[in-house]
């Protein structure tokens, strides 16, 4: 889940035209600008690499749940209809968001129990 944050943060850092095109089809037009694109690349990568090695869980896990939540509403016709049987506008490539947006709730909801992070090790 880390390294997919890192990955879409990249490409809103290095492709922005490619964000805010994503931002103007999926989102409204909401952050469709080149440096709110830019900030959110990095908030994005930096929240990748906590995720990645376990540090501010309790502010992190939720961030990426709300990220995974707010992609999956972007794409929620993709969801319902990846081939575009009934619905126009779909790609079965955007159906995976479901699968991420539950790898985030199950994060999410056994953080606790997870011993690896650095988080839990500080505590120790």
């Amino acid at each position: 889940m880390g390294w997919l944050q890192v990955l879409w943060g990249i490409d809103k850092l290095v492709n922005v035209e490619h964000g805010v095109r994503v931002s103007e089809a999926f989102y409204m037009g909401l952050g469709a600008n080149a440096t709110i694109q830019t900030v959110f690349g990095g908030l994005q990568v930096l929240l990748g690499v906590l995720l990645i090695v376990g540090l501010f869980r309790r502010v992190a896990y939720p961030a990426q749940t709300l990220i995974a939540a707010a992609t999956a509403l972007g794409v929620w016709k993709s969801i319902i209809d990846p081939w575009g049987w009934f619905l126009e506008g779909t790609n079965v490539l955007f159906y995976p968001s479901l699968i991420v947006l539950a790898a985030a709730l199950v994060l999410q909801s056994f953080k606790d129990d997870d011993v690896l992070s650095l988080d839990s090790r500080r505590t120790r």
